[in-house]
């Protein structure tokens, strides 16, 4: 069963989402602080996903999302918040988070994001009888999709598994308008017509990774009230 682990230090909720995660066939630890949090997401066994509440005692989610990806762990994480600032959202995102949640929030689109999340591309290639992905590269940077890292001057760029999944969607339609809800179905397992932002808070992510000018993007290019394009 994959393994959870719920970070909210408000038990009754706490216990609320263990009680209806485990009845979705889910195993899941519990913590309520961002320090104990911390050691477990460095312990064994391994987890496969994080819900990670924001206003924690001691550490906070966004510092337990940057110590966690600093160490290497991309473990995908489910960001909750009672915050709908949005510089809140996108400083979760480029911490580290996958996904985030305002509360309240109903259930049935928590359980939606967690499979969704579970359910994203490996990209070691290992459930892949065609192997990795080869090397892209444009602009200034080389992509190497099978070892999660982008190559750019300066040095080398270690890549979560979404955002991987997200720059090879907008590689493979090379050239063609892809439309927000067409990424949130292929990247991320949603419904087309899911109100989030998180595709454009990872397109400012990766802006961030392979333009020279993110401000004056030249290869993820916006097309007003439609989506994006990628041009090599």
């Amino acid at each position: 069963m994959p393994r959870i682990l719920v970070v909210e230090d408000e038990e009754h909720l706490a216990e609320g989402l263990a009680f209806n995660l485990e009845a979705e066939g889910f195993e899941v630890e519990l913590q309520s602080a961002g320090d104990t949090a911390l050691q477990r997401i460095g312990a064994e066994p391994p987890l496969d996903l994080i819900i990670l509440d924001l206003m924690l005692p001691g550490l906070s989610g966004f510092e337990v999302a940057r110590r966690a990806r600093a160490t290497g762990n991309y473990v995908p994480i489910l960001m909750l918040t009672a915050k709908d600032n949005p510089q809140d959202i996108v400083r979760g995102m480029e911490l580290g988070a996958d996904d985030y949640l305002t509360k309240p929030f109903k259930l049935d689109e928590l359980v939606a994001r967690v499979r969704a999340l579970l359910r994203r591309r490996r990209w070691d290639g290992a459930d892949d009888e065609a192997g990795p992905a080869p090397p892209e590269r444009f602009g200034r940077v080389t992509v190497h999709f099978d070892r999660l890292e982008i190559e750019r001057p300066g040095g080398v760029l270690q890549l979560t598994p979404l955002e991987a999944s997200l720059l090879h969607a907008l590689i493979a339609r090379e050239g063609e308008v892809i439309t927000r809800g067409e990424l949130l179905e292929t990247v991320w397992g949603l419904r087309p017509d899911t109100r989030t932002r998180v595709v454009d808070s990872f397109v400012v992510r990766l802006r961030r990774y392979v333009e020279e000018k993110p401000e004056r993007p030249r290869h993820i290019v916006s097309v007003r009230g439609r989506g994006y394009r990628f041009v090599r």
